[in-house]
């Protein structure tokens, strides 16, 4: 049931880069199986809280029984819900979205982005993961590139966009994570 040390090795070298403290509340949208939910949660520790969003019931209910066998006594909160519909979520201290907005066209991702970014506190990070190429093919049909990225963060009215930490992939020689800020005046 535990992912093998591979599978966690890309989400282990991109998100610490992005997160700079334990806690908050935090949201994993589309996240599956929970790879990179399971990182978010060792980053942000016992004390944060991860809501999991996933469209999928069977990879929600993979991920919830991964954390009660790998990581007794944390709790994960799993929302059954396309994240491209509008949510009611706490106020979030951040979230990550890793390989999901490559599947939603470019016209409808910028509105689909600034309403995730609507939910997050003034201060709050968006950490985006995708890969870094402007190709599309069948399992990266709307790419995703860095540059995108920083114009995404800024049509969504979140600042200081950057690209904090980029890793080696055997398929498409390489992600990055993006992460972008709300205004700590926002609110």
């Amino acid at each position: 049931m535990s992912f093998d040390a591979h599978r966690l090795e890309k989400p282990r070298a991109l998100l610490p880069h992005c997160i700079p403290k334990p806690g908050g509340v935090w949201a994993d949208f589309g996240c599956g199986d929970g790879v990179f939910t399971t990182v978010l949660q060792e980053i942000i520790g016992p004390g944060g809280r991860v809501v999991g969003v996933d469209a999928d019931a069977k990879a929600l209910q993979r991920l919830s029984e991964r954390f009660k066998q790998d990581h007794p006594g944390v709790s994960i909160e799993t929302r059954l819900a396309d994240f491209r519909a509008p949510l009611t979520l706490p106020p979030l201290d951040g979230f990550v979205i890793a390989n999901s907005l490559h599947f939603i066209d470019t016209k409808e991702r910028r509105d689909v982005f600034a309403q995730l970014a609507a939910l997050l506190k003034p201060g709050g990070r968006a950490v985006v993961v995708e890969y870094n190429t402007r190709t599309p093919n069948p399992a990266v049909p709307f790419p995703l590139d860095p540059e995108e990225f920083l114009a995404l963060a800024e049509g969504a009215g979140l600042e200081a966009g950057r690209v904090a930490a980029r890793a080696r992939s055997s398929f498409l020689g390489e992600m990055y994570a993006g992460v972008a800020l709300r205004s700590a005046g926002d609110g």
